[in-house]
């Protein structure tokens, strides 16, 4: 015996609409005329829809048709394939127009909670319902770019993606308000080399950086503690354990240090927002950026937004150097 789904395989939505007309009308007529179609056509669209289901779906009484217990039974089932395949038209025409109702971010776990997450607080009821995930880093930095519409990254984006620069942020140095250099605003790699550093792991972009700064200037540190993650490192420094050198918010009430390589230039890395160039919504997602690229400006000021692609041997240190 052929089985529901079976059976179900050879009724179109045409039939299906056709049926339901009927039911609401009560009249092959009736119903024919609100469809635009002639009644003996109609009637053997009943019919057919009758015989794929094997089911009697009305019985005739005079002109009009009365539905069986097995009519009204399938009717609700039909309202809800009727309900669910005009909803997925309608999404269907969103998307083709370029609108998005939903729209996924990636960022790694800092991204996430400094920057993403008090972004996305600001949407309204207007914009797409965001769904926020986080991502790892990895060598390929657009390799999430097919499960998200939208990345945020510190890695630079692959060159068959459309990008904007959001930010350009620092590495901080995280001392104790009653620390000796609590009323500095900046430190060199070689005074900072003279305290046990409290790091990230190597993964993370801010650590990637202080490496490579002291790689150059052939320093290491006296000593260095490797913690989890960022808020740990700044929990360790607020209780004494050394210097937090990270480019996560600030916490504990830490005090910021910036960072000089032996240049003079202050440690700092670019941050992007990247999409698929073929992507249905990639105006709107380019206007997301854009408005993430203004929320950085205004949550870390002028001097860290639009910030330019800078050669990747500068990614370690750029022109602005503090007060600048």
């Amino acid at each position: 015996m052929p089985t529901e789904h079976a059976t179900l395989s050879v009724v179109d939505h045409r039939l299906l609409r056709y049926f339901a007309a009927v039911a609401d009308e009560g009249t092959v007529s009736a119903a024919a005329e609100s469809l635009h179609i002639t009644q003996p056509a109609l009637s053997r669209q009943i019919r057919e829809l009758e015989s794929k289901l094997r089911l009697q779906l009305f019985r005739r009484t005079g002109n009009r048709l009365i539905l069986t217990s097995e009519g009204t039974e399938f009717l609700s089932v039909t309202r809800e394939v009727l309900r669910v395949h005009s909803h997925a038209e309608l999404i269907a025409e969103t998307l083709a127009s370029g609108s998005m109702r939903n729209v996924s971010i990636g960022a790694p776990q800092t991204t996430l909670i400094d920057i993403v997450a008090p972004f996305v607080a600001t949407f309204s009821q207007h914009d797409p319902t965001p769904h926020v995930s986080e991502i790892s880093l990895s060598p390929e930095p657009t390799q999430n770019s097919s499960d998200y519409d939208l990345i945020v990254t510190p890695q630079r984006p692959a060159d068959d993606h459309e990008t904007l620069s959001l930010a350009a942020l620092p590495v901080w140095a995280y001392v104790p308000q009653t620390h000796a250099w609590a009323q500095r605003e900046a430190i060199d790699l070689a005074s900072l080399c003279e305290h046990a550093l409290i790091l990230v792991p190597a993964a993370q972009k801010s650590r990637q950086i202080l490496d490579a700064a002291l790689s150059l200037a052939d320093l290491a540190a006296r000593g260095t503690i490797e913690v989890s993650q960022g808020r740990l490192a700044q929990a360790l420094a607020a209780a004494g354990r050394g210097v937090a050198v990270l480019s996560d918010d600030a916490h504990f009430a830490l005090h910021p240090l910036r960072i000089l390589d032996e240049r003079g230039y202050a440690l700092q890395f670019h941050l992007h927002a990247a999409w698929r160039r073929d992507h249905h919504g990639s105006a709107e997602l380019f206007s997301m950026a854009q408005r993430l690229r203004d929320f950085c400006q205004l949550r870390y000021g002028p001097t860290l937004a639009s910030a330019p692609d800078d050669d990747a041997q500068r990614e370690s240190s750029t022109a602005h150097r503090p007060g600048h």
